[in-house]
């Protein structure tokens, strides 16, 4: 399996799911994970709505650094299936939030509703997030009990991917 495979494989499995594990920090380093519906046009840039007080918006606001992961939970026992996610989120307005609204909900085939304006600003609790990938690698694809065809690795690892390299 070559590099662009696993960028592909992390594509995939973006496109698969409509939800991703969020994890972000509060003031003092407590971790916090939270499941959140999402979009993405670029594989690049990650979208969810959020009511401005929960927690993972609240650790936002004090430490934009966040985590992601998307897996398929469907797989068979010991068939791993996941792309890892690091960057930065914020809470978005002005030129970003229309093009935030213009992005969320993804396409009509994944269920979602439309956004507008005034569901994600004030006086709405509700506001849209991006968050801003500098990181991104897969569990590497393997059998059980199996080295990866990739690295020979016998072992669960993680291998660095570009899911945004030749994207559509």
């Amino acid at each position: 399996m070559a590099v662009d495979d696993l960028d592909a494989h992390a594509r995939a499995l973006v496109e698969a799911n409509l939800y991703m594990t969020l994890g972000t920090a509060d003031a003092d380093g407590r971790p916090w994970v939270s499941p959140v519906y999402f979009a993405t046009a670029d594989y690049a840039e990650f979208y969810w709505v959020s009511a401005h007080d929960a927690a993972h918006s609240r650790n936002i606001a004090q430490r934009p650094e966040v985590s992601m992961v998307i897996f398929d939970s469907q797989v068979p026992a010991y068939h791993g299936r996941a792309v890892y996610l690091s960057g930065s989120a914020a809470e978005l307005a002005g030129r970003d939030l229309d093009r935030g609204i213009a992005i969320y909900p993804g396409p009509v085939t994944r269920g979602g509703t439309s956004l507008a304006l005034d569901d994600v600003t004030p006086p709405s609790s509700y506001r849209l997030y991006r968050a801003t990938v500098t990181e991104a690698s897969v569990l590497c694809p393997r059998e059980p009990r199996q080295p990866c065809p990739l690295h020979s690795i016998n072992a669960d690892h993680r291998t660095p991917v570009l899911p945004w390299r030749n994207a559509r």
